[in-house]
This record gives C-alpha cells, structure tokens and sequence, in this order.
C-alpha cells in the first residue's frame, strides 16, 4: 500500500476522534513509558498489521510494536497479537482508533476465509464489489485479499462495468457496449451484467468486444445453460455469478463452469473481530 496515501488516510482518522483540542483525557498523564498487549477475544484472520503500526507511528515514531502474527495469519481466542511500548499517552491516543481498523479489517478477511473455504477445490474464484464503507475502501479490499478473495474493479475509473440501468440509458446491451468502448483506452476490461436470456443473446451478438459476462440474480438451474452458451460461442470469455450468493449456495455453484462468484456480503456481513488492549 502507498505509504503517502495510508498515512492520509490515518491523520484523517485520527483527527476525527482528537478534533482540535486532542486528547483531554490521556494528556492530563505525566510524560511515562509503558506497554500494552492486544489480545484476541475470539479465533479469527488477522488483517490491518500495516495500518495498525501507522496509527501509532503517526502519533508518536518513537513507539515499538511486535506483532507475533501476520496479515493472513490464523489465530484463536486468547492469542496475544501484539505489543506496543512507549510513552503512553501516545499509546492511549492511538488506541481506539487502531483498534477500530484492525478489528473491522480482520472481521471482513475471516468472514472471506470462510467463503473462500467452500470455493477449494474447484477453479471457481471469489471476487468482491464496490459495496464498500465511503473512506475505507482501498483497506477493505485489502481486507478481502488477506482472506483470499480476488478484488473486482476498485472505483469506476479502473474498469468497465455495464450494469442493468446503464443499458436502459443507452437503450440496450450492444447500443450500450459499443458506446463504451468507443471511449475508452483497448487496455481496459469489459465487463456486461445481464439479467435475463434476452440481454444474453444480445450480448452474444458484440461478445467479442466483451471480457467477462455477468449473470445476476440468474436461477441456479439456469447458470450452467447460460454459461455454456457464452463459452460456446468465445471460449475464453469469463462468466461471473452475482446475486443472493451465500456459502450454502457456493457449494452448489463451485461445481458449474463459471469463472467467479462474487458478492458484497463479505463486506457488508462481516462484523468486527472482538480484540482488546490492555495495559500491562
């Protein structure tokens, strides 16, 4: 990750919880060196190593941390992650504020082990979305890529993504693919959502200017029949699957001949890790 844009990123997170005035509580401490433990609560994916040194080291460059795990390693209810020494106001500034990263971050990596899981075995692949929390994008996907997933486009500059609303605007799927891709550089990806037999037959006729066909929201029973028929016609296009995408269902679709299934609930349905840090 840029280390410029990270610390951006923390000064503004950090400058939320000080505000102008700073820490009123811990700056009342004399000037005193000390060391905490962060302990996990519950067994989990790490994810956040990075992010969690830059909270301290933007508070205080003098503060040491030692980390007895890694971003993507596994770890069970009371583990102790890492310690942190130093002067303690620093330490008690930072602390709500890293924590509250490393645990969201871990949360949503374990929550993708578990998806990814049920994907081995096959040549399937989890991708994630753009479902993602305003501001903490880049480190959520992050997150995703700790716990195994792939990331789908990151925002909509670094690829093409014809959704269901952009083809009633342009007035059907060729109008619409032909439209996009007139404007943009022959490097970039294209990607089509089609719902239905109908937009996929249409996508057919201008597949060849198509990289990865998504079926949204398709019946189980139809995805199979669908992809074939795209396969059938360019063989090395990728299919994806989206929509109501649940592990109980992954067992079901890593079986057929799909590319990637992808789903936001690895964000939007992880909660955060219970981790603590306690002075001592």
């Amino acid at each position: 990750m840029n280390p410029l844009y990270l610390k951006s990123l923390i000064v503004n997170f950090l400058n939320e919880d000080l505000g102008a005035a700073g820490d009123i509580t811990s700056g009342a401490l004399p000037p005193i060196k000390g060391r905490t433990v962060t302990v996990a609560k519950e067994r989990g994916v790490l994810c956040g190593k990075e992010v969690f040194n830059a909270v301290f080291k933007t508070i205080n460059p003098s503060i040491n941390l030692d980390w007895k795990v890694e971003d993507g390693d596994e770890f069970k209810e009371g583990d102790i992650l890492c310690t942190v020494e130093g002067d303690l106001t620093s330490i008690l500034t930072g602390e709500r504020t890293a924590l509250n990263l490393i645990q969201r971050l871990s949360g949503i990596a374990t929550t993708t082990r578990q998806y990814v899981k049920e994907l081995e075995g096959s040549s399937v692949r989890l991708l994630d979305t753009r479902k993602t929390t305003p501001g903490l994008r880049i480190l959520e996907k992050y997150a995703t890529r700790v716990g195994g997933a792939l990331n789908h486009r990151l925002g909509l500059y670094d690829a093409v993504m014809i959704k269901d609303n952009h083809i009633k605007a342009f007035g059907g799927v060729k109008r619409a693919v032909k439209s996009v891709v007139e404007r943009v550089p022959v490097t970039t990806k294209i990607e089509v959502e089609v719902e239905n037999w109908n937009q996929l037959e249409e996508v057919i006729e201008v597949v060849d200017l198509v990289d990865i066909v998504m079926l949204d929201n398709w019946p189980l029973e139809e995805i199979k029949e669908g992809s074939q028929e795209l396969k059938r016609v360019k063989p090395d296009l990728k299919v994806e699957v989206s929509g109501g995408v649940t592990l109980e269902k992954l067992k079901l679709l890593k079986s057929l001949p799909i590319d990637y299934v992808s789903t936001s609930k690895i964000i939007t349905a992880a909660k955060w890790l219970d981790l603590s840090m306690e002075v001592g």
